[in-house]
């Protein structure tokens, strides 16, 4: 009975680590199509993005099952409820991918304001952030999350640089407004795919210790 408990909770947490990984797959794409203006690349991510949606409603599947069959308690308990808890941040990361994919191409439709040199770092960031993710989950290793959270830091300076550039811009010239609102939006998807890793990276202590105390950064 153990070994087919530890094989479940096996599969359900390669699920949700392979669910991230799909949605690391869609940062290239969108970082692509928003630095390259490569906007027949739209369809690529909104592809990726139903292959996320459906290993969550599989995902999910699992872990009910799991619950209804073993009856799990103590850390293997705290294991099923971190990644049921973690499967609706992993899918709006994806959804935010997509949305700053949309936003670049409608951004590519016209020249652009200025280098998006921010933007590309946000994208950098999150990438690296996202395999720091990846791997303290594989390794149940709480120092590499607590490093995972403090990346989300590096996002959100990235973040407020570009709001206070973006201001510049449109107190300058009110024709740089529309755009410099678009560029606005697509800083704040790349903000809240911070928040969704960090809030995930945050399970992790719980899961391997049983410890509820919030992570200081």
């Amino acid at each position: 009975m153990r070994e087919a408990l530890e094989s479940d909770l096996r599969s359900i947490l390669n699920g949700a680590l392979n669910m991230l990984g799909t949605v690391e797959r869609m940062f290239p794409v969108a970082a692509d199509i928003l630095l390259n203006a490569n906007v027949e690349r739209l369809e690529e991510i909104r592809s990726i993005d139903r292959e996320v949606d459906a290993q969550e409603a599989q995902i999910e599947a699992e872990c009910l099952r799991l619950i209804a069959l073993h009856q799990p308690v103590a850390r293997d308990l705290r294991m099923v409820a971190l990644v049921l808890k973690s499967l609706s941040d992993i899918e709006r990361m994806g959804d935010y991918a997509v949305h700053v994919a949309e936003d670049g191409a409608e951004l590519a439709e016209s020249p652009a304001l200025k280098k998006y040199v921010n933007l590309s770092r946000m994208l950098e960031r999150l990438t690296a952030m996202s395999q720091n993710l990846r791997t303290s989950l594989a390794d149940r290793d709480v120092v590499r999350a607590e490093n995972t959270i403090g990346m989300d830091d590096e996002i959100d300076e990235l973040y407020e640089q570009i709001q206070r550039e973006l201001v510049t811009y449109m107190l300058e010239d009110p024709r740089n407004i529309s755009k410099a609102l678009l560029l606005l939006r697509v800083g704040r998807s790349l903000e809240r795919v911070g928040d969704h890793m960090e809030n995930v990276a945050e399970r992790v202590r719980y899961w391997v210790t049983g410890d509820r105390t919030a992570i200081n950064h």
